[in-house]
């Protein structure tokens, strides 16, 4: 509860200047420097409470807390406790290792949206012992006087002691996109926040004149503190991949566990060999068939994915969230900024006597007027001089206005609203500057637009002669005109002719303003009854803020890739019907407001949710409902939004996605992905990126387990026959080394296949490894097993040789046969014989190059040999391995060619058709 409530009932919104300077103990010369310093040491800083990030120290840890690292650090311990010293330390180094390699990048990760992090003002213009400065925003007490102008982000929650033409944008508080006009005046105590006319909040924006107010509340106690509250009591939903490796890791340990024993016993029953050997078997199997690399591989792979989403201005907060992007199924988006460029432009001005459309787009003043005549534009342009209607229509658009269009560095921005600004853009397509046109009819007194008003009024003088100018929604402007008027004088005003013209408008997407006017004889000081009755129209203008050319086409890329787009729009609904459709998604064809969703059970909206592509006046609090009932019905979705009040939706949604240009402080820490350009295209690329970084991870986690259960089935073998260990447990430990941190580790680079967005979205509840790739395991696993063996037996028998010699070709054959299966792991199902499969990627050749060093400094230096038991090999040798390689890498697209001809699947080998940029990154 705010701290004003628990100190006097009545809200500061309620009080008068004088009252609220008493309560807080200050006066508008500020307080004094030594009293703002014992106020800050009683109320604390004026800062939101940030979320702790994690000591580094925590973050190692967690790396730990995966049941097979556990397994193996038991291993380690129990090795050590049996005078296993070097085989202790060198899984105790391995684990460390693994755990180092996702610290690093984790902690990368949980730095990448420290940049945007900017929530309060940095610095504030405060009055202290009667003379202004400028001083971080933190150090704001209660009681401080505060100086803001336009442009400025409000620094705390300030009672307005002075107020100039002051007007606040509160969409971040309040959800209202239209700014508000502020004074001094108290409200009553029961006034909606939104309606609070003397307050002006902290992190809102003003965005025109300039005021003083006296802080009484700072950081947590201001009204964003409080809302911000609501996302403290919002489940986060766990993410399906990390869901499935939990179960995948319990399961695997669960097997291997058992197995480990089970050998072990029957090697001590059976073959009656010594209990602790029988127990450094055991060990060594459970040391070879656990993946050590495996946590430390998806994390790598999720940090790569980060990187790459931050090159593309898509800040991942949190890595699981890259793979979550890949099965989302629906997003909801906000329209302006984010669909749209939010350049409001005047597109369309319909006058009595017909339909002028205006060319060029955005805030630039450049553009032609053409008359329309059945229906479309005629190609010559209009004679604005000739055409006095239009220019007195414009003329009014400017004067009934606030904004002012400016030039800076050769770009070209409104300083205001940009629906106001958009008539200033028209007007000075016309030759009609504001400044001019103001300095000749000055502003004798004006009411500013309100949202229960719906218009605003202003005086002036115009041809001698006082005129009331009116301009607002066209609805509210109908209701309080009863002539309108043409070339010809004034005419009785045919409601359903211009009802039928708003609604022309709004279905080619167009927002519609009306301006009205009347002879104001006598009116010194305006008041609502002046401007409410006897207005005479003078037309409607159409307002269009363009759709985003990318976002066209990332609508097209989200329809290919089974994903729904879904409007969530402030705007009227036939409105932001036909901006729907002009996006390209409004593919069902319905369209619901806010006020049905409220009269909507969850029951009832849940039954609706899937059948709906637009949902017009919806406030941010109705975004809780939709993400919850979509999630209710299946769906995997992302949510957009920038407030405060969007904060709950952000959270609760699978992947919260912020407007990191006009995204508060709440939304980007509620949301697991910030927007730095606020772009719906930027969604869809971080999707494509995550659907990249989940295939990859399953071809990764696809090409090590292979590896293990190939170790592991040789030491179980061994074991059960009697026989000698074709590897040792050390020797498992090396190959799991370098086949995960550099064999596997090349899969996390590679490109995205060319369906990878003709996919329907992934299946959350889907197995992350499915029987397909169960059997591909299992496959290759047997393959590498029979080229270890056959190698081994070959030299120790075929050839005379040592354990040491045999063991050292098992080693180096089990290590090339990951690599040959390395390349086969480029594509699942596609056939890696060709010129791209072969050479497509570096990251693969640059692995195996390194691999190949790395194994022969294992078997040649003699440190290595002391250490691994291992020895030198002869040509010959190396051939018989090689060739035992090429035949696992044949077999495994043999196998692949099957399945493809047994599921119909066509398996191109050809490079004709795959995308270059596919091929320029793995390069």
């Amino acid at each position: 509860m705010p701290q004003q409530v628990a100190e006097n009932d009545r809200p500061w919104h309620a009080l008068s200047p004088e009252e609220a300077l008493a309560r807080r103990e200050s006066t508008p010369g500020g307080l004094e420097a030594e009293d703002a310093r014992a106020r800050l040491a009683r109320h604390g800083p004026n800062q939101l409470q940030q979320v702790q990030g994690r000591p580094a120290w925590k973050r190692l840890l967690a790396q730990f807390n995966n049941i097979l690292m556990v397994i193996l650090l038991v291993a380690a311990a129990a090795s050590l406790g049996l005078g296993h010293l070097l085989d202790a330390i060198a899984i105790f180094g391995v684990v460390l290792i693994i755990a180092l390699i996702g610290f690093i990048q984790e902690g990368k990760a949980e730095q990448a949206l420290d940049s945007i992090r900017d929530m309060l003002s940095p610095r504030a213009q405060v009055v202290r012992d009667g003379r202004r400065s400028e001083i971080p925003a933190e150090q704001l007490v209660p009681g401080d006087i505060v100086l803001v102008e336009s442009g400025d982000r409000v620094p705390a929650d300030l009672r307005l002691l002075e107020a100039g033409r002051l007007r606040a944008e509160e969409a971040a508080l309040t959800g209202e996109s239209i700014p508000v006009d502020k004074g001094v005046d108290a409200v009553a105590e029961d006034t909606d926040l939104a309606e609070r006319s003397c307050m002006a909040y902290a992190g809102t924006i003003v965005v025109q004149g300039n005021a003083r107010g006296l802080v009484v509340e700072t950081g947590e106690t201001t009204e964003i503190g409080r809302i911000s509250e609501l996302l403290r009591g919002v489940e986060t939903l766990r993410t399906p991949l990390l869901r499935q490796l939990d179960r995948a890791g319990r399961v695997l340990a669960l097997i291997i566990m058992v197995t480990a024993v089970l050998t072990a016993a029957f090697g001590i029953l059976v073959h009656g060999e010594p209990l602790v050997g029988m127990f450094m078997a055991a060990v060594g199997l459970a040391v070879a068939a656990i993946p050590e690399g495996m946590p430390a591989i998806v994390t790598i792979g999720l940090a790569l994915g980060v990187q790459a989403m931050a090159r593309q201005n898509a800040i991942i907060r949190r890595l699981p969230a890259v793979e979550t992007l890949g099965s989302i199924s629906t997003i909801f988006s906000d329209k302006t900024g984010t669909l749209t460029r939010n350049e409001m432009t005047a597109r369309a001005v319909c006058l009595p006597d017909g339909e002028i459309r205006i060319e060029g787009t955005g805030f630039t003043p450049e553009g032609t007027f053409h008359e329309v005549r059945d229906g479309e534009p005629l190609d010559e342009p209009l004679d604005l001089d000739a055409h006095h209607a239009l220019r007195h229509f414009l003329k009014v658009g400017v004067l009934c206005n606030n904004a002012e269009l400016a030039r800076d560095e050769g770009r070209w921005h409104i300083h205001g609203d940009p629906t106001e600004g958009a008539l200033v853009v028209a007007a000075a397509k016309a030759g009609l500057a504001a400044g001019e046109l103001r300095g000749d009819h000055d502003r004798q007194d004006a009411i500013p637009f309100e949202s229960e008003r719906r218009y605003m009024a202003t005086l002036h003088e115009m041809d001698g002669e006082p005129y009331l100018l009116v301009k607002g929604a066209p609805d509210r402007l109908l209701e309080m005109c009863h002539r309108v008027r043409t070339d010809a004088g004034e005419t009785e005003l045919d409601h359903g002719e211009w009802e039928a013209r708003i609604h022309a408008l709004s279905e080619r997407g167009l927002r519609v303003l009306a301006l009205a006017e009347k002879r104001a004889e006598g009116i010194t000081d305006l008041v609502d009854e002046h401007a409410e009755d006897g207005l005479v129209l003078l037309g409607l203008v159409g307002l269009l803020d363009p759709p985003r050319d990318e976002a066209i086409a990332a609508v097209k890329d989200c329809l290919a890739a089974g994903i729904r787009p879904v409007m969530v729009t402030g705007d009227h609904a036939v409105t932001a019907r036909a901006i729907a459709v002009q996006l390209g998604f409004a593919q069902t064809g319905r369209a619901i407001t806010g006020r049905e969703i409220e009269a909507m059970s969850d029951a009832e909206l849940e039954d609706v949710i899937l059948d709906v592509d637009v949902y017009a006046r919806a406030a941010p609090e109705h975004k809780l409902r939709l993400v919850t009932a979509m999630q209710a019905r299946g769906g995997v979705c992302a949510m957009t939004g920038d407030g405060v009040n969007d904060g709950p939706a952000l959270k609760r949604a699978d992947v919260g996605v912020a407007m990191g240009i006009q995204g508060t402080e709440a939304a980007k820490e509620a949301a697991e992905m910030v927007l730095a350009d606020d772009n719906f295209a930027t969604i869809v690329r971080a999707i494509r990126e995550g659907r990249k970084v989940y295939d990859n991870i399953r071809k990764t986690i696809t090409f090590l387990l292979p590896t293990n259960g190939a170790q592991g089935l040789a030491i179980m073998i061994a074991v059960l026959a009697g026989g000698l260990l074709p590897v040792t447990p050390l020797q498992a430990l090396w190959v799991n080394m370098v086949v995960a941190v550099t064999l596997g580790l090349a899969l996390a680079f590679e490109a995205g296949e060319r369906d990878l967005m003709r996919r329907a979205p992934r299946d959350p509840a889907a197995p992350l490894l499915d029987l397909f790739l169960l059997w591909r395991v299992v496959f290759v696993s047997v393959l590498l097993l029979l080229g270890v063996y056959g190698i081994f037996s070959w030299l120790l028998d075929g050839q005379g040789g040592s354990l040491a010699l045999a063991r050292s070709g098992a080693v180096n054959m089990l290590v090339t046969g990951c690599a040959a299966y390395l390349i086969n792991s480029r594509y699942l199902r596609r056939s890696s014989l060709s010129l791209t499969g072969l050479f497509g990627s570096r990251p693969v050749w640059i692995a195996i190059a390194l691999v190949v060093a790395l194994q022969l400094a294992w078997t040649y230096l003699p440190v290595m040999q002391l250490v691994f038991g291992s020895t030198a090999l002869a040509p010959g040798h190396w051939l018989a391995i090689l060739v035992v390689g090429v035949a696992i890498f044949l077999a495994v697209e043999l196998e692949k060619g099957v399945l493809r001809r047994f599921h119909g699947e066509q398996g191109a080998t050809e490079d004709a058709g795959e995308d270059p940029r596919e091929r320029a990154e793995a390069r």
